[in-house]
Protein backbone atom coordinates (compact mmCIF):
# COMPACT_ATOMS: atom_id res chain seq x y z
CA UNK A 1 0.00 0.00 0.00
CA UNK A 2 2.87 2.50 0.83
CA UNK A 3 4.71 1.92 -3.02
CA UNK A 4 0.93 2.55 -4.28
CA UNK A 5 0.59 5.81 -3.32
CA UNK A 6 4.23 6.26 -3.45
CA UNK A 7 4.40 5.19 -7.41
CA UNK A 8 3.27 8.63 -8.91
CA UNK A 9 5.67 10.86 -6.98
CA UNK A 10 8.28 7.90 -7.67
CA UNK A 11 7.72 7.91 -11.58
CA UNK A 12 7.03 11.27 -12.78
CA UNK A 13 9.68 13.80 -13.56
CA UNK A 14 10.22 16.99 -11.87
CA UNK A 15 8.37 16.66 -8.75
CA UNK A 16 8.64 19.07 -6.46
CA UNK A 17 10.27 18.27 -2.77
CA UNK A 18 7.32 19.70 -0.95
CA UNK A 19 4.82 16.99 -3.26
CA UNK A 20 7.51 14.30 -2.29
CA UNK A 21 7.27 14.71 1.29
CA UNK A 22 3.45 14.90 1.26
CA UNK A 23 3.47 11.44 -0.67
CA UNK A 24 5.64 9.83 1.64
CA UNK A 25 3.92 10.87 4.40
CA UNK A 26 0.20 9.69 2.97
CA UNK A 27 2.17 6.12 1.96
CA UNK A 28 3.30 5.58 5.34
CA UNK A 29 -0.07 6.78 6.97
CA UNK A 30 -1.75 4.27 4.27
CA UNK A 31 0.51 1.34 5.58
CA UNK A 32 0.20 1.87 8.66
CA UNK A 33 -3.97 1.73 8.54
CA UNK A 34 -3.49 -1.71 6.18
CA UNK A 35 -1.20 -3.16 9.08
CA UNK A 36 -3.12 -2.31 11.75
CA UNK A 37 -6.78 -3.37 10.33
CA UNK A 38 -5.20 -7.03 8.95
CA UNK A 39 -3.25 -7.62 12.31
CA UNK A 40 -6.27 -6.67 14.27
CA UNK A 41 -8.01 -9.35 16.14
CA UNK A 42 -11.28 -7.58 15.72
CA UNK A 43 -12.42 -5.92 12.35
CA UNK A 44 -13.55 -1.99 11.75
CA UNK A 45 -13.69 -0.61 8.42
CA UNK A 46 -11.80 -2.76 5.89
CA UNK A 47 -14.54 -5.15 4.50
CA UNK A 48 -14.14 -8.75 2.87
CA UNK A 49 -10.78 -9.04 4.49
CA UNK A 50 -11.00 -13.38 5.18
CA UNK A 51 -12.66 -13.07 1.82
CA UNK A 52 -9.98 -13.33 -0.91
CA UNK A 53 -9.04 -12.38 -3.60
CA UNK A 54 -11.49 -9.40 -2.82
CA UNK A 55 -9.64 -6.84 -2.13
CA UNK A 56 -6.42 -8.43 -3.57
CA UNK A 57 -7.98 -8.01 -7.40
CA UNK A 58 -9.18 -4.26 -6.36
CA UNK A 59 -5.65 -2.96 -4.81
CA UNK A 60 -4.01 -4.99 -8.32
CA UNK A 61 -6.31 -2.78 -10.64
CA UNK A 62 -5.80 0.44 -8.87
CA UNK A 63 -1.67 -0.02 -8.81
CA UNK A 64 -1.81 -1.05 -12.28
CA UNK A 65 -3.66 1.84 -13.38
CA UNK A 66 -1.51 4.28 -11.11
CA UNK A 67 1.64 2.91 -12.88
CA UNK A 68 0.29 2.93 -15.97
CA UNK A 69 -1.17 6.91 -15.73
CA UNK A 70 2.29 7.70 -14.24
CA UNK A 71 4.59 6.07 -17.02
CA UNK A 72 2.23 7.44 -19.56
CA UNK A 73 2.78 11.21 -18.06
CA UNK A 74 6.61 10.19 -17.80
CA UNK A 75 6.64 9.39 -21.54
CA UNK A 76 5.83 12.70 -22.58
CA UNK A 77 9.28 13.93 -21.67
CA UNK A 78 11.56 11.11 -21.40
CA UNK A 79 10.04 8.37 -23.91
CA UNK A 80 10.74 4.91 -23.97
CA UNK A 81 9.28 1.82 -25.70
CA UNK A 82 7.39 0.89 -22.73
CA UNK A 83 5.95 4.29 -22.51
CA UNK A 84 4.65 4.73 -25.74
CA UNK A 85 2.70 1.07 -25.97
CA UNK A 86 0.94 1.86 -22.70
CA UNK A 87 -0.01 5.56 -24.21
CA UNK A 88 -1.04 3.88 -28.00
CA UNK A 89 -3.43 1.50 -25.46
CA UNK A 90 -4.89 4.69 -23.27
CA UNK A 91 -5.47 6.43 -26.57
CA UNK A 92 -7.15 3.52 -28.08
CA UNK A 93 -9.26 3.02 -24.81
CA UNK A 94 -9.83 6.80 -24.79
CA UNK A 95 -10.88 6.91 -28.59
CA UNK A 96 -13.27 4.05 -27.99
CA UNK A 97 -14.98 4.77 -25.00
CA UNK A 98 -15.41 8.66 -25.94
CA UNK A 99 -18.57 9.03 -27.44
CA UNK A 100 -21.53 11.35 -26.54
CA UNK A 101 -23.22 11.15 -22.95
CA UNK A 102 -20.40 8.75 -22.14
CA UNK A 103 -18.62 9.03 -18.63
CA UNK A 104 -15.82 10.05 -20.79
CA UNK A 105 -17.05 12.53 -22.92
CA UNK A 106 -18.66 14.02 -19.52
CA UNK A 107 -14.62 14.32 -18.31
CA UNK A 108 -13.57 16.01 -20.86
CA UNK A 109 -16.35 18.37 -20.84
CA UNK A 110 -15.57 18.98 -17.23
CA UNK A 111 -11.72 20.49 -18.19
CA UNK A 112 -11.58 24.29 -18.07
CA UNK A 113 -13.04 25.96 -21.60
CA UNK A 114 -9.15 27.06 -22.15
CA UNK A 115 -7.50 23.98 -21.69
CA UNK A 116 -5.33 23.06 -24.24
CA UNK A 117 -5.33 19.84 -26.90
CA UNK A 118 -2.40 18.03 -25.57
CA UNK A 119 -4.25 18.64 -22.21
CA UNK A 120 -7.39 17.24 -23.31
CA UNK A 121 -5.66 14.49 -25.13
CA UNK A 122 -4.06 13.31 -22.11
CA UNK A 123 -7.23 13.43 -19.68
CA UNK A 124 -9.00 11.17 -22.62
CA UNK A 125 -6.37 8.44 -22.79
CA UNK A 126 -6.36 8.54 -18.82
CA UNK A 127 -10.04 8.53 -18.40
CA UNK A 128 -10.35 6.01 -20.53
CA UNK A 129 -7.63 3.65 -19.96
CA UNK A 130 -8.73 3.90 -16.01
CA UNK A 131 -12.24 3.31 -17.13
CA UNK A 132 -12.06 0.33 -19.26
CA UNK A 133 -9.63 -1.33 -16.48
CA UNK A 134 -11.88 -1.08 -14.13
CA UNK A 135 -14.63 -2.81 -16.60
CA UNK A 136 -12.39 -5.64 -16.78
CA UNK A 137 -12.00 -5.46 -13.02
CA UNK A 138 -15.44 -6.27 -12.71
CA UNK A 139 -15.86 -8.82 -15.10
CA UNK A 140 -12.75 -10.85 -13.69
CA UNK A 141 -14.70 -10.67 -10.33
CA UNK A 142 -18.00 -11.51 -11.87
CA UNK A 143 -16.54 -14.24 -13.31
CA UNK A 144 -14.95 -15.40 -9.50
CA UNK A 145 -18.61 -15.34 -8.33
CA UNK A 146 -20.57 -17.05 -11.01
CA UNK A 147 -17.48 -19.80 -11.98
CA UNK A 148 -15.89 -20.12 -9.41
CA UNK A 149 -18.02 -19.68 -6.23
CA UNK A 150 -16.70 -16.93 -4.66
CA UNK A 151 -16.63 -16.78 -1.38
CA UNK A 152 -17.96 -20.44 -1.19
CA UNK A 153 -14.46 -22.08 -2.10
CA UNK A 154 -12.74 -20.22 0.93
CA UNK A 155 -14.86 -21.96 3.02
CA UNK A 156 -17.19 -20.87 6.12
CA UNK A 157 -18.07 -16.77 5.85
CA UNK A 158 -18.21 -15.09 8.59
CA UNK A 159 -20.30 -11.87 7.84
CA UNK A 160 -19.37 -10.13 10.85
CA UNK A 161 -15.73 -10.40 10.02
CA UNK A 162 -15.92 -9.80 6.41
CA UNK A 163 -18.42 -7.10 6.78
CA UNK A 164 -18.13 -5.10 9.72
CA UNK A 165 -20.10 -1.76 8.64
CA UNK A 166 -23.29 -4.51 8.16
CA UNK A 167 -24.98 -5.17 11.52
CA UNK A 168 -27.02 -7.92 11.23
CA UNK A 169 -28.83 -7.23 14.43
CA UNK A 170 -30.10 -4.23 13.47
CA UNK A 171 -33.82 -4.87 12.73
CA UNK A 172 -35.34 -7.05 10.32
CA UNK A 173 -34.41 -9.97 8.07
CA UNK A 174 -30.66 -10.41 6.59
CA UNK A 175 -31.54 -11.19 3.70
CA UNK A 176 -34.02 -8.20 2.72
CA UNK A 177 -31.50 -5.64 3.95
CA UNK A 178 -28.57 -7.35 2.20
CA UNK A 179 -30.00 -7.97 -1.21
CA UNK A 180 -31.13 -3.88 -0.81
CA UNK A 181 -27.92 -2.49 0.07
CA UNK A 182 -26.36 -5.02 -2.89
CA UNK A 183 -28.88 -3.57 -5.46
CA UNK A 184 -28.38 0.25 -3.98
CA UNK A 185 -24.34 -0.23 -4.31
CA UNK A 186 -24.79 -1.61 -7.74
CA UNK A 187 -27.08 1.69 -8.94
CA UNK A 188 -24.89 3.85 -7.39
CA UNK A 189 -21.82 2.74 -8.93
CA UNK A 190 -23.35 2.94 -12.47
CA UNK A 191 -24.12 6.76 -11.71
CA UNK A 192 -21.66 8.07 -10.11
CA UNK A 193 -19.45 8.31 -13.15
CA UNK A 194 -21.81 10.51 -14.65
CA UNK A 195 -22.33 12.72 -11.07
CA UNK A 196 -18.33 12.67 -10.41
CA UNK A 197 -17.78 14.86 -13.02
CA UNK A 198 -21.45 17.45 -12.77
CA UNK A 199 -20.11 17.29 -8.90
CA UNK A 200 -16.67 18.96 -10.02
CA UNK A 201 -18.38 21.79 -12.37
CA UNK A 202 -20.17 22.96 -9.19
CA UNK A 203 -17.36 23.09 -7.00
CA UNK A 204 -15.23 24.53 -9.84
CA UNK A 205 -17.92 27.45 -9.94
CA UNK A 206 -17.79 27.76 -6.09
CA UNK A 207 -14.17 27.71 -5.70
CA UNK A 208 -10.68 27.60 -7.54
CA UNK A 209 -10.99 25.03 -10.69
CA UNK A 210 -9.43 21.90 -9.78
CA UNK A 211 -5.87 21.37 -12.10
CA UNK A 212 -6.86 18.54 -13.22
CA UNK A 213 -3.65 18.76 -15.92
CA UNK A 214 -1.37 18.53 -13.05
CA UNK A 215 0.12 15.02 -13.33
CA UNK A 216 -0.75 13.99 -9.60
CA UNK A 217 -4.16 15.29 -9.28
CA UNK A 218 -4.99 14.03 -12.41
CA UNK A 219 -3.73 10.15 -11.64
CA UNK A 220 -5.75 10.40 -8.15
CA UNK A 221 -8.03 12.10 -9.64
CA UNK A 222 -9.38 9.57 -12.32
CA UNK A 223 -8.46 6.81 -10.08
CA UNK A 224 -11.34 7.59 -7.91
CA UNK A 225 -13.76 8.59 -10.44
CA UNK A 226 -12.87 5.34 -12.44
CA UNK A 227 -12.72 2.64 -9.10
CA UNK A 228 -14.91 4.01 -6.40
CA UNK A 229 -18.15 3.48 -8.48
CA UNK A 230 -16.24 -0.02 -9.35
CA UNK A 231 -15.84 -0.83 -5.70
CA UNK A 232 -19.55 -0.23 -5.29
CA UNK A 233 -20.44 -2.52 -7.72
CA UNK A 234 -18.54 -5.12 -7.06
CA UNK A 235 -19.32 -4.50 -3.27
CA UNK A 236 -23.21 -4.79 -4.51
CA UNK A 237 -22.57 -8.32 -6.13
CA UNK A 238 -20.62 -9.51 -3.45
CA UNK A 239 -23.39 -8.54 -0.80
CA UNK A 240 -26.50 -10.14 -3.11
CA UNK A 241 -23.78 -13.28 -3.65
CA UNK A 242 -23.87 -13.84 0.40
CA UNK A 243 -27.50 -13.47 0.56
CA UNK A 244 -28.10 -16.19 -1.69
CA UNK A 245 -25.51 -18.13 0.54
CA UNK A 246 -27.46 -17.77 3.51
CA UNK A 247 -30.83 -18.22 2.02
CA UNK A 248 -29.31 -21.52 0.68
CA UNK A 249 -28.03 -22.20 3.92
CA UNK A 250 -31.60 -21.44 5.57
CA UNK A 251 -33.50 -23.68 2.42
CA UNK A 252 -31.11 -26.69 3.29
CA UNK A 253 -31.40 -26.40 7.12
CA UNK A 254 -35.51 -26.62 6.59
CA UNK A 255 -35.11 -29.26 4.38
CA UNK A 256 -32.82 -31.42 7.22
CA UNK A 257 -35.50 -30.26 10.10
CA UNK A 258 -38.74 -31.33 8.36
CA UNK A 259 -36.84 -34.80 7.15
CA UNK A 260 -36.48 -35.32 10.41
CA UNK A 261 -39.73 -34.80 11.72
CA UNK A 262 -41.61 -37.84 12.48
CA UNK A 263 -44.36 -38.80 10.22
Amino acid sequence: MAILVATPAMILPNVSSDASQIALLMSFFAAALIFIEYFSTYPSIIEFRYAPPFNRLRFIVVFITVFTLASIERGLTEPNALTGLLRAIGTLAGNALDFPYSPIRLVIIALPADAAIADVSFVRTSAGLAYALSMISLGVFYFMVRARDWPARNGAFNVWVNLPLFDPTAGGDVLPRLNRDGRLNIALGFLLPFMFPAFFNAISELANPLQLTNPQTLIWTVVVWAFFPAGMIMRGIAMIRIASMIDENRKRAYAVAQGLQPV
